[in-house]
């Protein structure tokens, strides 16, 4: 599988799993984030923060720098869960994950 030059980010209030499902926010202005597939976006998999291309055996990941979403303009719920998907809208969830702690999205967060 080829990963695309972009990937997008959206966020779940109920979680997605392998093969799909969950429950994607989708009001309130929501849209996925863009985040480029760049070593400057995200670490290489041999230790978090690394911005050299992957040594590591372990396939994880994380951010490099901050995913940031629209302002919402209704609340988005409680938003358990992320995922990773190739298409800004529809497309494929490539890979999920849940959040460390959730948080409850209102109307201008």
């Amino acid at each position: 599988m080829t990963l695309p030059a972009t990937v997008y980010v959206g966020l779940f209030t109920a979680a997605p799993s392998d093969s799909g499902g969950g429950t994607e926010v989708t009001s309130g202005s929501y849209a996925r984030a863009s985040i480029s597939r760049s070593l400057a976006a995200w670490a290489g998999t041999q230790s978090a923060g690394s911005t050299v291309a992957s040594s590591g055996t372990g396939g994880l990941t994380s951010n490099n720098t901050a995913i940031s979403f629209t302002t919402p303009t209704a609340g988005w719920g409680t938003v358990t869960h992320f995922g990773v998907f190739d298409a800004l809208s529809g497309g494929n969830l490539l890979f999920h994950g849940s959040l460390s702690v959730p948080q409850t999205i209102q109307a201008g967060n």
